[in-house]
């Protein structure tokens, strides 16, 4: 990737990178092997959801299989009602609080993600583009900062970036939904109709799936939406928990001109599903014989996605889109992990069946969506500029408390396009929208900056908290590298031959709170050369209350690529983009002294045997306009 020459100047000196204690390990997935007992264990399942009607009565819960989870007690808010963790309670319950002052608060708010005027938001709804506008529901908590009551909020935007409020779309007051108005879909028919599924949480506290409209669709902005008289339209088939069955995807049109659905849910514990419906008419559902795919080992799947891709081409493709030159993306939250995962493979469109390309590599077993903090993606087929966009919830990891304190928490990740990746061919390339360029402002060009080992670089381009960076790489061996077995888990201070270097964003003067993006090539013991592409939170601030991790994992790198990343720094949200958008990893950090204008950028080499040369073009970013809709105006 070319830049143009140098348009400002390097601070000449450079300082160690300073040493820290160990940072806190990330508990690493637990991978499972797809064996002989899984395809017995599935041929089971068939057998229990074979020929299953719809029972207009509802089921009660299964008592045969106990709710899993990974945190300690109490249990996390939202677990206790039948969904995944919302927030942290007991993380830091050994921990004194930091003292935040307002004006901590006040930095921590974004500038161009989305996030409403206060409380609490979650999952990323039914997101559509019509007549003109795009259009993005959301979970909601009209009372508080914390999970609970859930409504749907609903914001309209002209460009993905600028975002106008809009009336609740969904409010809790039916009995099929009193316990919340949960994750749905879209789904735009060929006629203009637009069919929203969603979960609802009834008053006996059974998930089933629920149909809404809107009312008018002559209004282009979709103010008014109305509940399907006849809901549920789907219940929990028997042999499924009545709190483990959620999250409707968009439909697509099969070659029989059925419309499928597919919802996520469980089976004995640890196998993760993903059933398949079929319908004509949105109001009554047909249960198939089999599931589109199972995966043992992966327990329950939340916010199933299910969408082609083109393998050649450089466009995104409508979810009902098969045939040659198309692969099919299947990916699920997993609520055991509160990690997004997805494989490519191959669907049947006969027999509705879904194959991973690489079973090593299937659903929960390898790739992520996105390695940072980050969760219940979902995706949406733009007809406006026909590309495919993804939404992303980053959550919080403070305590409760502190929301409560500032009065909001959570935001939505800036809109990504997703195509498939032809040039490796094991995965999808996400990149932030084209809309976002839209908010540049003076640039920044720096060529050729020597990074000796062991040494910071400060890059003077004042404050540093809405950036948009582009960051080249190139190594010289200066001593002979050793063969070693590292990885992301040591963080940024952990020296190895050839890493790690990148870039330090988020970072006061002195460098006691710093968060670093980094890659790290290693001759591993195995004989392999790999690069790892990483983000370190462990010094990304001196409070004592908040979850610090270290993320990150591998990147393909080919031949003749140099190491490249684009990092998007908003205030306490960093999305960074690994060689093209091949990896992406998103950091939710809460700085006490990196603020306003003492927040800095660096540049780092800690390796030991390698002398780093970097390119950078830097934009500051102007603040994106998210307010009422202004009907007072009209």
């Amino acid at each position: 990737m070319e830049y143009p020459s140098s348009a400002g100047a390097v601070a000449s000196e450079s300082t160690p990178l300073l040493e820290h204690p160990p940072p806190k390990l990330r508990r690493p997935l637990k991978v499972f092997s797809v064996t002989l007992a899984s395809v017995i264990f599935l041929i089971s399942l068939v057998t229990l959801i074979i020929n299953q009607a719809q029972d207009p009565s509802l089921p009660t819960r299964s008592p045969s299989t106990p709710k899993a989870t990974s945190f300690p007690e109490p249990e996390p808010r939202g677990v206790a009602e039948g969904v995944s963790a919302k927030s942290n309670p007991s993380f830091f319950s050994d921990k004194v609080s930091y003292n935040w002052t307002n004006a901590m608060f006040y930095w921590q708010r974004t500038s161009y993600h989305f996030q409403p005027q206060k409380n609490w938001m979650n999952d990323p709804d039914g997101p559509l583009f019509y007549m003109g506008w795009y259009h993005l529901f959301y979970q909601y908590n009209p009372d508080s900062a914390i999970w609970g009551n859930i409504t749907w909020g609903h914001a309209v935007s002209r460009d993905l970036i600028h975002w106008l409020y809009l009336p609740f779309a969904m409010v809790p007051d039916q009995w099929y939904d009193i316990n919340g108005v949960w994750t749905g879909s879209a789904t735009l028919l060929p006629d203009g109709q637009i069919m929203m599924l969603y979960t609802g949480d009834t008053n006996a506290s059974v998930q089933v799936q629920n149909l809404a409209y809107p009312t008018n669709l002559s209004d282009p902005l979709l103010i008014d939406w109305v509940k399907y008289p006849g809901n549920p339209v789907i219940v929990p088939p028997p042999g499924i928990e009545t709190d483990e069955f959620r999250d409707p995807t968009t439909g697509w049109l099969g070659l029989d001109g059925v419309w499928r659905i597919t919802i996520g849910s469980r089976y004995n514990v640890t196998l993760g599903i993903s059933l398949v419906y079929r319908t004509t008419n949105f109001t009554t559902f047909e249960l198939l014989d089999e599931p589109l795919h199972a995966v043992l080992g992966t327990g329950m799947w939340e916010c199933v996605d299910f969408y082609p891709v083109s393998v050649n081409g450089s466009k995104g493709l409508d979810t009902s889109v098969v045939g040659s030159g198309i692969k099919h993306v299947l990916k699920a939250s997993l609520d055991d992990t509160k990690l997004d995962h997805y494989a490519l493979g191959t669907y049947d469109p006969i027999e509705d069946k879904w194959t991973p390309d690489d079973p090593e590599m299937d659903v929960g077993l390898g790739l992520q969506v996105d390695y940072g903090r980050y969760y219940a993606s979902k995706t949406f087929y733009d007809q406006n500029k026909e590309r495919r966009i993804l939404w992303g919830w980053i959550n919080e990891t403070d305590s409760e408390q502190d929301d409560l304190e500032k009065g909001w928490a959570s935001v939505q990740t800036i809109p990504r396009t997703v195509l498939f990746d032809n040039k490796t061919g094991t995965n999808v390339i996400q990149w932030p929208v084209d809309e976002i360029e839209t908010l540049r402002l003076n640039s920044s060009d720096f060529d050729d900056i020597l990074i000796p080992p062991g040494s910071v670089v400060p890059i003077d381009i004042g404050s540093a908290t809405q950036l948009d960076i582009f960051a080249e790489f190139e190594t010289q061996v200066i001593s002979e590298s050793n063969v070693e077995d590292y990885s992301c888990n040591g963080g940024a201070a952990n020296r190895s031959s050839l890493g790690p270097f990148g870039i330090l964003v988020i970072a006061d003067q002195t460098l006691s709170e710093l968060t670093p993006v980094f890659f790290r090539p290693v001759n591993s013991t195995d004989g392999t050369f790999l690069n790892y592409f990483c983000a370190d939170e462990t010094r990304s601030s001196l409070a004592p209350d908040v979850m610090n991790q270290v993320y990150g994992t591998t990147v393909p790198v080919l031949n003749d690529e140099k190491l490249h990343m684009r990092v998007l720094v908003d205030h306490s949200i960093v999305e960074s983009f690994g060689q093209g958008g091949r990896r992406v990893i998103t950091s939710r950090i809460y700085p006490t002294q990196a603020i306003y204008g003492a927040a800095k950028l660096f540049l780092f080499n800690n390796a030991t045997n390698v002398n780093v040369t970097a390119k950078l073009k830097i934009w500051e970013l102007n603040s994106a306009f998210i307010r009422p809709y202004p009907f007072h105006h009209i």
